[in-house]
């Protein structure tokens, strides 16, 4: 058989389950890291609950995925896991499913090793969302999941801490609901409102506009030009604040919210 008769026939099987993204629809990429827990806590013995060095490797880590050609508007991290908001007219990769998730999933674990200096991996799947509303959904409800962690992490290592077995830690956090556990840690001298943001909101990734002052080597007047940056926000609004700010993203991603 003639090398192009083959290499056609070959490639049906390899594209035979290729899906494309609509043009239109709106895209959220969610990367996770696989085992992380033991790779956190067990191999590189991080910081518990939260660690400044990890929190950092994974804000370098979007920063990375929003520099890399994909027309990225916002990234977000909170535990282990990265999510990304694509504009709008995102056309990269003719929206394939397969090659989106496996490039994603690829650079993110690769530029994560290298920051950590040992192995890695993040798995990556693509929500679809039809309308900005519910892409606003999306991030309300992975920050309000990032509150909740925050507040059973901060409960369940004040128990390790104090000499509790991973089983009797849990045991005793299991019928605790979010006030209660607000309480436990009150009674044990800790606020959890005066807790640092990023650890109970997680950290936003988005680009900004910045002045530059120059020097005009011909002229030798002063310039200045503006340039696009990434912006790492350790401080995130929330709840009704937090549904504003991701307004301004989603006008930055083409898809503005309707008028109310």
């Amino acid at each position: 058989m003639k090398f192009d008769d083959l290499d056609t026939k070959m490639r049906r099987y390899e594209t035979a389950h290729d899906h494309c993204v609509l043009p239109g629809l709106l895209m959220v990429a969610r990367l996770d890291g696989r085992s992380f827990t033991r790779l956190t806590k067990e191999t590189h013995h991080f910081e518990a609950p939260f660690d400044v060095t990890f929190r950092d490797h994974m804000t370098a880590t979007i920063e990375h995925l929003m520099s890399i050609g994909i027309r990225f508007v916002y990234g977000y991290t909170q535990s282990d896991e990265i999510s990304l908001l694509f504009h709008r007219d995102a056309g990269e990769f003719d929206r394939k499913l397969r090659k989106l998730n496996s490039v994603l999933a690829g650079e993110a674990s690769a530029a994560f090793s290298l920051r950590l200096g040992s192995v890695g991996c993040f798995d990556c799947r693509i929500s679809q969302l039809p309308t900005p509303e519910l892409v606003r959904d999306y991030f309300r409800w992975r920050q309000e999941d990032a509150t909740r962690n925050s507040l059973n992490a901060h409960c369940y290592w004040l128990l390790r801490k104090a000499g509790e077995s991973s089983t009797a830690a849990t045991a005793g956090l299991k019928h605790l609901d979010l006030s209660g556990k607000n309480e436990f840690l009150h009674q044990r001298g800790v606020n959890f409102n005066h807790l640092p943001a990023w650890q109970k909101r997680g950290v936003g990734v988005y680009w900004e506009n910045c002045e530059k002052t120059g020097l005009n080597p011909k002229t030798g007047t002063t310039t200045k030009t503006t340039r696009r940056r990434l912006k790492v926000d350790l401080e995130l609004p929330m709840k009704n604040q937090y549904s504003l700010f991701l307004a301004t993203r989603l006008r930055e991603a083409g898809a503005p919210l309707p008028d109310k």
